[in-house]
């Protein structure tokens, strides 16, 4: 039996439309014999759920893989999953830990380096980061050394530790550009790389890095407001009132609806003419 989530699983996945995945994973559930293989696609069916916020129905999709049996690692951690979208992080944390312990003693690295993210999510960000870097040199579960690595940065940055926040995010970026296949994620990275530059005073290295994520975005027609306020930020604090300014309106345009992201910018969307005219503070955003 081909393992469905740890071979060719992104191929099946689309975070964007739910639908569509539970479509692909319910005709991948039609051609597989194997229980072991139902029991894992079953997993997954469950994890959509989870994300619709129907916590009830992936519970019994979970029921429906323990019942068939073989894949007990799963199991684990998509109940995990599912405890921590519905607000409950504390029952979360050991079903992490469990299916980490149980896909080690079964060499699944994939589901391991998994468990070691969602573990980090939920626990000591630190210390199960390390755990899930020290396993993901090679084989399927350096997948997970860019998540690991970005959602260590983000605590760092959070607590104010920038410079150990660029350290994380300028490896993951490193691990973000040898998959030829994930541009977009690539471009996430060099946006949080950019975004621990500003922090640091580094504004012309962060503007270059935005610079770069905003013309990739552009042409592919993938454009991210998050890139475009950034820059807007980075110009602000450069002095570049104008282009500060038609950054900002581009991402307020992009956020469409979010009253939150017309408040962040507003200062920035004011004529060049009556802006202030010394280089505007770092706002930490």
């Amino acid at each position: 039996m081909t393992d469905p989530l740890s071979k060719g699983w992104r191929d099946v996945w689309d975070f964007n439309d739910l639908d569509v995945s539970e479509r692909r994973f319910r005709a991948a559930l039609e051609a597989e014999a194997d229980a072991a293989g139902r029991a894992a696609l079953f997993t997954q069916l469950a994890r959509i759920e989870g994300l619709r916020g129907d916590f009830s129905a992936g519970e019994r999709l979970l029921a429906e893989a323990e019942a068939l049996g073989g894949a007990e690692g799963w199991v684990l951690i998509e109940r995990g999953r599912l405890l921590r979208s519905s607000g409950d992080a504390a029952s979360a944390l050991p079903l992490f830990e469990a299916a980490f312990e149980h896909a080690r003693a079964v060499g699944d690295g994939f589901l391991a380096g998994d468990a070691a993210h969602m573990a980090a999510l939920v626990g000591d960000v630190e210390a199960w980061t390390a755990r899930g870097i020290e396993l993901a040199a090679d084989g399927p579960s350096r997948y997970w050394l860019a998540p690991l690595l970005n959602n260590v940065g983000w605590s760092r940055y959070d607590a104010e530790d920038f410079d150990r926040a660029l350290d994380a995010f300028e490896q993951a970026l490193a691990v973000r550009a040898e998959d030829l296949e994930q541009p977009h994620e690539r471009e996430i990275a060099r946006y949080a790389v950019g975004k621990a530059l500003r922090a640091l005073g580094r504004i012309d290295e962060a503007t270059a890095r935005l610079e770069r994520a905003v013309a990739w975005a552009t042409e592919a027609g993938v454009e991210t407001p998050y890139f475009h306020e950034e820059l807007a930020e980075c110009y602000a604090a450069a002095g570049r009132k104008d282009d500060a300014r038609a950054q900002a309106e581009r991402a307020v345009e992009l956020f469409r609806e979010d009253d939150g992201a017309g408040g962040r910018l507003g200062r920035l969307l004011e004529p060049a003419a009556d802006a202030p005219t010394a280089p505007m503070p770092d706002a930490g955003t």
